[in-house]
């Protein structure tokens, strides 16, 4: 903001709000920002992005909005926030966590922060709708709230907000909505800090008040993710793609004649039969005629029997071909790289099953093949870190196991798991990946037999909520995010019993890990604030930041410092270890 812009008016009926305190905000692209504080509403008419830049300033507040996802983007420019925004409450995000499933629009959010029933689903998002008109559809839209109590529908989907009505008026109505948020933050903080008391963490905030704090960074940091996008040198991207598939079609009849050319030499191996490869019945049948017992066409069965038969080796050669050609070939590159060399794609902070980040545009899928065309810009670098057998840490802080404790003080928590066991590596390996996935057949069967003896506490805590995914019992995480079963076993047939006790097994340990991740990455998100480096990838237990080449040194310090402090508060007092692997270089396919 330059000196000579007039700041924002911070007065209200009792007072100015005080720095640091909650401070809701609804955007409104054209006009200017409603605000709520514990003082009052008011709003705010001019450009929002600079408005915003100069309360993050002035009063370092944390953020109240129903969603990042809304409030950031509204303000204008290329997605991203105007200025580092600090910290923030995200009322969807802190809604999944507090109720699960898969709802967070504001109706859902308000109704269940207000003590109502859930109301029917409709438009999701506060978002301003550009003179549509749609507001005469909903003659109760002056109303902020039904005689229910409930949020109105034009309320909560954005018609409320529509460009149609005057200046005054949509600012007047900004302030009323951000004066809601901050009242469903408060319900929402008051239910988080109610959470049973087994999750109160003896460092700072309880353990569910510090989650809803990451979750909620993580939210912004999604949105970041996406303006920000994926570092990407296109040219070796199509080159990669070529050499897998060949030249860029020039027509559809030029795309029919590569495929073809690209099936040949696998329908050769299968005796030169009409057989559709992108058909898995006649792949199958196909396998049967060549003497291959399987049950179906899944690559990890193929790959076992790679070697048997040039077919089979084939075909998966194929496969990986097809998939690029498919789904990250050409017309992918057209669509989801743009002309300043970025990847990017919708983000989410959380999926619905266990909470993990995901992103679309194949950004969580990327090929290892394509892994070489993501690279660092001219005078920047790619520092990337991966958090070390983290499930398993991540089990022994939320079981308090003393032996899989002492295991974490090891680089490689397998080799005291595998003396435990008197076993090999690959064995304990099994063993505990038998243990969180539930697997009871074969060599994983016997090996968490063995785990069973040497870790009680860990497999008692694993088997606790495999009772309740069974049985449909909702089950919380460590750090608080409800895991709905009770829908599903009311839904679902007895034969799901397996499964759903199977998803509960894993999903506490996933679930715990995918909070210590985020917390972990907003730690590093704040570390870099003020730097030219920035989160350009979270991919499960992976970080990756792109950076000035000067600057590489700081970040594998950050990350180190900010993987201890996020270990400190978010697993005090359990005396495990967590690791992570950190490589700094110029393409993604040089990390180890």
């Amino acid at each position: 903001m330059s000196p000579s812009a007039p700041a924002p008016a911070l007065l209200v009926a009792d007072g100015p709000p005080t720095p640091g305190e909650p401070l809701a905000l609804v955007v409104l692209a054209r006009h200017g920002v409603g605000l709520a504080s514990a003082r009052g509403t008011w709003s705010v008419a001019g450009p929002p992005a600079r408005l915003v830049a100069d309360l993050e300033e002035r009063l370092h507040p944390r953020w109240v909005w129903w969603s990042a996802a809304g409030a950031v983007r509204a303000l204008g420019g290329d997605g991203a926030p105007p200025v580092h925004l600090a910290r923030c409450h995200d009322l969807a995000a802190v809604h999944r966590l507090l109720h699960g499933g898969s709802r967070d629009d504001p109706a859902a959010v308000w109704a269940a922060a207000a003590g109502l029933p859930e109301p029917a689903a409709g438009r999701r998002g506060i978002e301003p709708l550009h003179g549509t008109g749609l507001l005469d559809l909903d003659g109760g839209s002056d109303d902020a709230l039904d005689e229910r109590g409930q949020l109105s529908p034009a309320w909560a989907d954005g018609r409320a907000l529509d460009d149609d009505l005057p200046p005054a008026q949509l600012l007047a109505r900004a302030a009323e909505l951000a004066g809601l948020a901050l009242r469903a933050a408060t319900a929402q903080l008051a239910a988080v800090a109610g959470l049973p008391e087994h999750r109160v963490s003896p460092v700072g905030a309880p353990l569910a008040v510090q989650t809803a704090q990451a979750e909620s960074a993580a939210a912004l940091l999604a949105v970041e993710l996406e303006a920000v996008g994926l570092p990407l040198d296109r040219g070796t991207a199509e080159e990669i793609v070529g050499a897998a598939v060949g030249p860029r079609p020039r027509d559809a009849a030029d795309d029919v004649r590569l495929r073809a050319a690209r099936d040949a030499p696998v329908t050769a191996q299968f005796g030169g039969s009409a057989l559709d490869l992108r058909n898995p019945a006649q792949v199958l049948d196909a396998l049967h005629g060549l003497g291959f017992d399987v049950p179906d066409t899944r690559a990890w069965r193929l790959e076992r029997l790679a070697g048997a038969h040039p077919a089979i080796e084939a075909l998966l050669r194929w496969r990986k071909a097809e998939r690029l050609a498919t789904t990250y070939g050409y017309g992918w590159l057209d669509r989801h790289v743009t002309a300043d060399g970025r990847l990017r794609g919708a983000w989410s902070s959380a999926d619905a099953a266990a909470g993990r980040m995901t992103a679309q545009a194949g950004l969580h899928n990327l090929p290892t093949e394509l892994r070489p065309a993501v690279a660092a810009e001219e005078g920047h670098v790619l520092v990337r870190a991966d958090l070390g057998q983290v499930e398993p840490r991540v089990l022994a802080t939320v079981s308090r196991d003393p032996g899989l404790v002492a295991a974490t003080l090891d680089d490689d928590l397998y080799a005291p798991v595998a003396a435990a066991l008197a076993a090999d590596r690959p064995t304990a390996k099994v063993a505990v990946l038998a243990a969180m996935y539930g697997q009871t057949s074969g060599t994983a069967g016997e090996a968490l037999r063995r785990m069973e003896k040497a870790y009680p506490t860990a497999l008692a805590y694993l088997r606790a909520a495999e009772a309740a995914g069974r049985e449909g019992r909702d089950v919380r995480t460590y750090g608080g995010r409800l895991l709905r079963l009770a829908d599903a076993a009311a839904s679902g047939p007895d034969a799901a019993f397996a499964s759903r006790g199977r998803f509960a097994r894993n999903a506490v340990v996933q679930g715990a890990a995918a909070e210590l991740f985020k917390a972990w990455a907003a730690t590093v998100r704040a570390g870099l604030a003020g730097t030219g480096g920035r989160i350009v990838l979270c991919l499960h237990d992976e970080l990756l930041l792109h950076v000035p080449r000067d600057d590489a040194d700081a970040a594998v310090a950050l990350l180190h410092t900010a993987l201890a402090q996020t270990a400190h508060r978010w697993a005090a007092g359990s005396g495990v270890r967590f690791v992570a692997e950190v490589a700094v270089v110029r393409r993604w396919s040089e990390a180890k």
